[in-house]
């Protein structure tokens, strides 16, 4: 039986306009640190990638950053983590986020966080993983990218055989238990996928 161990999170450099995504960043960090989970993400100590990083530390949690050296100066990486790995580029940052993280949650950001978690449904659309998804909408900041992939499926650019498999979560309280029971749904647990159906 798989268990979520590490978590990719991706998420703005920037703190946004809304003060909700500060408030559920430090929320996340005391969730993933509690539940004894890695956080994983992009290396930088400003926004909301500095805020849920400090938080996991700050409640004894693990972190690992990735970021490569040309952001290493731009985006102040947060030496305080204990693990932090510079890579020559964002090719290998995203191949090591990819290769060290069980799941994924993408929290509001811009157009490299939008980037970062629409490629991980291309490479779970293709068959290349079967690691769980989730948009954590806070504040319904993910609601208008929902709607454009209902779009895309309406208007069949997303076709049958081909479905996205990820989790839309407004509470970081249920996103824990909603990636375990993507990740037992596709590990064929019918238990998790009774689970899954329900939430």
């Amino acid at each position: 039986m798989r268990s979520i161990n590490s978590v990719c999170v991706y998420c703005g450099s920037a703190p946004g306009r809304n003060p909700l995504y500060a408030t559920v960043a430090d929320e996340l960090g005391r969730t993933l640190a509690g539940a004894g989970v890695r956080l994983v993400y992009g290396g930088g100590s400003v926004g909301l990638m500095g805020r849920i990083a400090r938080s996991v530390l700050a409640h004894g949690g693990s972190v690992t950053g990735i970021i490569p050296q040309f952001l290493a100066d731009r985006e102040v990486m947060l030496k305080d983590a204990d693990d932090l790995v510079v890579t020559a580029d964002m090719h290998e940052r995203k191949r090591l986020m990819f290769e060290k993280s069980d799941a994924f949650v993408a929290m509001p950001g811009g157009i490299g966080t939008l980037e970062e978690v629409v490629e991980m449904m291309t490479w779970a659309q293709l068959g290349q993983h079967d690691k769980p998804i989730a948009l954590l909408d806070v504040d319904g900041f993910w609601r208008p990218l929902v709607d454009l992939l209902d779009h895309m499926r309406a208007e069949a650019f997303i076709r049958p055989g081909y479905e996205l498999r990820y989790e839309v979560v407004a509470e970081v309280a249920d996103l824990l238990p909603r990636l375990e029971a993507a990740q037992g749904a596709a590990a064929g647990r019918p238990e998790d996928a009774a689970v899954l159906r329900r939430m």
